[in-house]
């Protein structure tokens, strides 16, 4: 992350202070993608939320 903050500003970032600058001053958080399995059936879920 640093090296693109070079790349586009010419300021030398350390990797901890490009990420208190995106998670402090920008408000950003890391993002994870959610695995579901193929099979999930939604319809079936939702059923079962609102029976139980």
């Amino acid at each position: 992350m640093g090296r693109v903050a070079e790349q586009h500003t010419g300021v030398c970032l350390s990797q901890a202070s490009a990420w208190r600058l995106l998670t402090g001053r920008l408000g950003w958080s890391l993002q994870r993608t959610q695995r579901k399995a193929v099979e999930r059936g939604e319809s079936e879920i939702a059923r079962w939320v609102a029976h139980e």
